[in-house]
């Protein structure tokens, strides 16, 4: 923002690419400010490591004006990969902020996890090959779980809520023996007991979301 403040009228009739990483109600002020001052403001979000960029595997989604997205798209594609998400402006930044949301948790998990095998005298070597099983459960269930939300139906055919507590709760005890920490497992656990004594145990895992967003 500073940047754009400090191009003063510098930027009249110019489109700006907005690569940093916003809120989307920011991104939306941002593009609101760009429109009073006379330019036009796309927000991107950059989806995939640095060394991706500028080769196909590199992947930015775009957000804002539509055909400022269309006049400059041939270049927009030197970055990689550009799709464009949406008019909001601030559509890209909430991909980013959703995306994030999954890969920081995931990382934190397995983290905390070789913190446990460690205290149990497991090697993070010895976990790996393990741990490298988990990936593949993933895809179907990212299918499954984004169709379950859009649908808001949570079926408890595959796992139930009740059975996701049992499970938390068995790590946090064995993480809490060994004097770990605990507060992520602890609000995960909070929220799936919040859901279970709210009457939902027998339903899916899925139905977290909705819980989440109520």
């Amino acid at each position: 923002r500073a940047v754009l403040e400090a191009a003063g009228t510098a930027l009249g009739g110019r489109t700006v690419v907005n690569a940093t990483s916003v809120a989307p109600g920011e991104a939306r002020a941002n593009a609101a400010d760009a429109e009073a001052r006379g330019f036009r403001l796309l927000n991107a979000a950059i989806l995939t490591p640095t060394p991706t960029i500028g080769r196909p595997e590199g992947t930015v989604l775009l957000s804002g004006d539509a055909e400022a997205f269309a006049i400059h798209e041939e270049t927009l594609r030197a970055l990689g990969t550009v799709r464009h998400v949406g008019t909001d402006p601030g559509r890209a930044a909430a991909f980013d902020a959703a995306l994030l949301d999954l890969f920081w948790t995931t990382v934190h998990g397995y983290l905390h996890a070789l913190a446990l095998a460690r205290a149990e005298g497991i090697a993070g070597a010895e976990l790996a090959p393990y741990a490298q099983g988990l990936p593949s459960m993933l895809p179907p269930l990212i299918d499954r779980f984004a169709q379950r939300a859009d649908d808001r139906r949570h079926p408890g055919d595959h796992s139930s809520l009740a059975s996701a507590e049992a499970g938390l709760a068995h790590v946090v005890h064995t993480a809490r023996a060994h004097g770990l920490d605990t507060s992520v497992l602890d609000a995960a656990l909070a929220v799936t007991r919040r859901a279970v004594g709210a009457g939902h145990g027998s339903d899916g895992v899925s139905a977290l979301v909705e819980l989440l967003t109520a």
